[in-house]
């Protein structure tokens, strides 16, 4: 499959050779051996991912990485004004032609007056998208409903998930995401949007469910009640990245591996903070500035050991961080807002960090004395 448009520097330059008896359930373009001999890295764990390759995700087959829609209509964190729009429907269009499948939204992204926004132009590029239709029919959106406190049955969930079919003018969602818990102060709520996931479900509104925030203790009992209700739990959402290696998250990953749930990790990059782009005396405007001006300061070890990376293998710091998270089983979803990210993030696919880079790697995430906020919203 030809790429349609330009990719960042160095994502078809670094294709290591595959190990014997890697094959999963995808099917891989033919490589060039003179290539594999050119290299010389340590052997790499797992199979390579392409972005017009698939991974499962319960009955769905996606992209090896998503794109995360946080900033399409959120003025205050990210900035977002409506003449953006024409930029943002480019950078939607040119990851469709190179093979991303998978979209992440909510409704509740968007402020004020905006909310809903994502949601509304994503619906909007789809149809408007110029390509093959097969191409328009592969792409999976994933979005996700609040728990807000007025939300208190579950018909009142069923009814949030047909909004955002009107929003996004589809028939029909990929997976539907309960968007974080409420057990840790409204646990009779929590039970009202468990039946609610199960009847957006067994109505045929969403392929498949999945949540967000949820901690590894909640997610067994919402993975159990789904099972008895006979609605497969798909997907669950956190924030994962070298920035975020607790306890929590780990223990989080291991449950999803031992029950067939596959991780989707958001904000894989810290916020940007693992972009090498920002300093102590260069912070983004807005609230992430404060929440950088607490943590930048001690990541000197952890920065340093990407920029390393990045530069032996000819990629940038974001893309090292990215691929970071696919070796961990996860499929991450980095947020993009233009070309430019677009063409960066394609470049995180295609090739592996080895066992010795992703020791490197945690070992400095480890011994970093900051570490990413959790998000309020995820329980135990």
């Amino acid at each position: 499959m030809a790429l349609s448009s330009p990719i960042a520097p160095g994502f078809l330059a670094a294709v290591p050779r595959r190990s014997s008896g890697w094959r999963a359930s995808i099917e891989t373009p033919q490589e060039s051996s003179s290539v594999g001999k050119s290299l010389r890295f340590p052997p790499r764990l797992g199979p390579l991912f392409w972005p017009w390759e698939k991974v499962k995700v319960g009955p769905l087959s996606v992209s090896p990485m998503g794109f995360g829609t946080w900033a399409w209509g959120n003025q205050l964190l990210w900035g977002y004004q409506e003449q953006m729009d024409g930029v943002l429907q480019e950078t939607f269009n040119l990851a469709l032609r190179n093979g991303i499948t998978l979209f992440d939204t909510a409704d509740s992204y968007g402020t004020g007056r905006l909310n809903g926004k994502s949601e509304k132009l994503l619906g909007k590029f789809i149809r408007e998208f110029q390509g093959s239709s097969n191409i328009q029919d592969n792409i999976v959106i994933a979005t996700k409903f609040a728990a807000y406190p007025w939300r208190l049955t579950s018909g009142q969930f069923v009814r949030a998930c047909k909004s955002s079919l009107d929003r996004l003018q589809l028939e029909q969602i990929g997976i539907g995401q309960l968007h974080w818990s409420t057990a840790n102060y409204a646990p009779l709520q929590e039970l009202a949007l468990w039946d609610g996931l199960v009847a957006m479900y067994e109505k045929g509104l969403v392929r498949a469910v999945g949540v967000s925030n949820y901690g590894p203790k909640q997610l067994i009992k919402i993975h159990n009640y789904l099972n008895s209700r006979g609605v497969p739990l798909c997907s669950a959402q956190v924030q994962f990245s070298l920035l975020s290696m607790g306890n929590d998250q780990l223990e989080l990953k291991a449950v999803c591996d031992s029950l067939g749930i596959r991780l989707i990790a958001y904000s894989p990059l810290g916020l940007g903070m693992l972009t090498g782009k920002y300093t102590a005396s260069n912070l983004p405007r807005g609230p992430r500035g404060f929440l950088f001006r607490q943590i930048l300061p001690g990541l000197d070890l952890l920065l340093s050991s990407l920029k390393e990376i990045a530069q032996k293998r000819r990629k940038t710091m974001s893309q090292v961080a990215i691929n970071w998270c696919i070796c961990k089983g996860t499929i991450p979803i980095p947020g993009v807002k233009t070309v430019k990210q677009a063409e960066e993030n394609l470049g995180s696919l295609g090739w592996r960090l080895n066992s010795d880079e992703i020791f490197e790697l945690e070992s400095a995430a480890k011994n970093s004395p900051k570490k990413m906020i959790q998000n309020i919203f995820q329980t135990r």
